[in-house]
C-alpha cells in the first residue's frame, strides 16, 4: 500500500468504533485503539520532522544505517514484533481523543506526506538524520519510514479489535 492508501484505510476503519471502543484499555501495558492512532499519528509527524531537518541540512553526511536499518530497507518494512518503547511521557499515547481529533491528525499527516512526496528527490541524499535503532537516514528513508509504520502497526490493530470483540 502507498502512504495514501494506507492512511485512508486507517481514516475508515477509524469511523468504526464507538467512544468505548476507541479507549478501551483490556489491560495494564496494552494500548487502546485510539492510543495506537494516535502514536501513529505522532510518530509520522515526527518523522515528516526529520525530512524537515534533512531537507534544511547544509553539510553531508556518508555514515549509514545499522544492521536493523539495512534490514528493514531491504524489506521495506518494520520487523515483524512488538517493539516496547521506553516507558515516559512521550511514549505514553493520549486516550481522550475523539474520532475527529484522530481523522484530523490523520489527514495532516496526509496533508504533510503530499506535500514532503512532491519535494523529496530534489532532497541531498547526503543530508541525514540519525534515528538511535536504524542509524543515519536521508529524507527519502524518514518519508518511506512513516509509510512502514502505519503498515507495521495493522498487526496491532487487528490484536486490538480481537481484543474488544470486533474480529
Amino acid at each position: 500500500m502507498q502512504y495514501a492508501e494506507i492512511i485512508d484505510y486507517y481514516k475508515t476503519e477509524l469511523k468504526r468504533y464507538s467512544p468505548e471502543q476507541l479507549r478501551h484499555i483490556s489491560e495494564k501495558g496494552v494500548w487502546s485503539i485510539g492510543q495506537m492512532y494516535d502514536h501513529m499519528i505522532a510518530t509520522a509527524l515526527d518523522y515528516l520532522d526529520q525530512v524537515r531537518r534533512c531537507a534544511s541540512a547544509s553539510e553531508e553526511n556518508h555514515e549509514g544505517k545499522t544492521e536493523a536499518g539495512k534490514e528493514m530497507f531491504i524489506n521495506h518494512s518494520f520487523p515483524p514484533i512488538k517493539i516496547k518503547l521506553p516507558d515516559g511521557p512521550a511514549n505514553n499515547p493520549n486516550n481522550e481523543q475523539t474520532v475527529d481529533d484522530l481523522l484530523q491528525g490523520l489527514d495532516l499527516v496526509l496533508k504533510s506526506m503530499s506535500q514532503w512526496e512532491a519535494q523529496i528527490s530534489a532532497i541531498n541524499p547526503n543530508y541525514k538524520v540519525k534515528h538511535e535503532g536504524f542509524g543515519w537516514l536521508n529524507a527519502k528513508e524518514w518519508f518511506e519510514m512513516a509509510d512502514m509504520h502505519f503498515r507495521h502497526h495493522l498487526r496491532q490493530k487487528a490484536e486490538l479489535e480481537q481484543r474488544i470483540g470486533l474480529c
